[in-house]
């Protein structure tokens, strides 16, 4: 999936910068005690990706790169997932490889994120709802299951809010979609800063990932191949990644106002040491939308799909076959 010899490193400068932004991160220290309480170390938790049939096409003149895997279109349920940042679709390769014998699968990297092409018009939630709906019906995919934390969250929930749609359920999580929000320091910085939003462009991709990766994972440790994927997807992108955050809170108000609107039977899942946006988010979420239920994941950071990779999988199995 991905040649060795195309690695690329996080190196001294992007360690420098990461190791500079959790200092001045005040929830290091508890994520650092959960991490010793789990032996976190740097062995890699999977030695390198499984497979994933990875390609680049363009849809209403946008190029993404996705995957996808089809064994019976018209008897098997359909799943599709939507990259987070500043992972891509690589990350759910564990997922994707426990799943693909029973489903059809999708997923992509969204316009903007991971390693499909950004414009500043791509930027928002809005724009990533749009596209959904235009990814849908380029693969005519009805009745499908949405899988979508982080930025995905925010793309999923425009698409239903703002398009008529056949979606059968969703399973969304440790993103932005209730007001009042609950944002640890690294999200107030992105959102609110443009000082702190200039200091990550300046920084570049590999301290982005190598900060994810600390702020994110309690558990997961990634390896070589996912982080060279990671840094190498977002390079020269990091401008464009911080202007969604800059429209965030106007974005996020369209969606809260809407919510109590979506009856689409939702999963909302959030990790219980989080810290992008704290768990209350979740709660606060499930009270506001009238046809969801909530799964805290014990022992887990920003990224469950990674954090526990097991779990998230039984969960989704469960649900799909609940909401067939």
């Amino acid at each position: 999936m991905i040649k060795q010899d195309k690695l690329t490193k996080i190196n001294l400068y992007d360690k420098l910068n990461a190791a500079f932004v959790s200092l001045i991160t005040p929830e290091m220290p508890g994520l650092k005690k959960i991490r010793k309480q789990n032996s976190y170390s740097k062995k890699p938790t999977i030695v390198r990706p499984f497979e994933m049939p990875l390609e680049f096409i363009s849809i209403d003149g946008v190029k993404i790169r996705m995957a996808k895997s089809i064994i019976n279109s018209q008897n098997k349920e359909t799943i599709v997932f939507l990259s987070a940042f500043p992972h891509s679709v690589i990350a759910y390769s564990p997922i994707w490889e426990a799943l693909k014998k029973e489903y059809n699968l999708y997923a992509y990297d969204l316009p903007g994120f991971g390693a499909s092409e950004t414009k500043s018009e791509y930027m928002s939630f809005e724009f990533q709802g749009n596209f959904l709906n235009s990814f849908l019906i380029h693969f005519d995919i009805k009745n499908s299951h949405l899988v979508a934390p982080d930025v995905g969250m925010a793309s999923a929930l425009s698409y239903v809010i703002n398009h008529k749609n056949k979606v059968k359920s969703m399973m969304i999580g440790d993103g932005p979609a209730a007001l009042p929000t609950s944002e640890p320091s690294i999200m107030k910085k992105m959102v609110h800063s443009s000082f702190w939003r200039t200091m990550f462009i300046i920084a570049g991709s590999g301290a982005l990932i190598e900060s994810a990766k600390n702020l994110g994972n309690v558990r997961y440790v990634p390896n070589k191949y996912e982080l060279s994927d990671y840094k190498n997807s977002h390079k020269g992108k990091v401008a464009n990644s911080m202007k969604w955050f800059k429209k965030y809170p106007e974005a996020l108000k369209n969606v809260d106002r809407n919510l109590k609107n979506i009856q689409i039977p939702t999963k909302i899942f959030w990790g219980e040491h989080e810290a992008i946006l704290h768990k209350e988010n979740g709660i606060n979420l499930n009270k506001r939308m009238p046809n969801s239920e909530l799964e805290i994941f014990e022992n887990c950071g920003h990224f469950v799909y990674q954090d526990d990779y097991p779990r998230f999988i039984g969960m989704i199995q469960s649900w799909v076959e609940k909401h067939k």
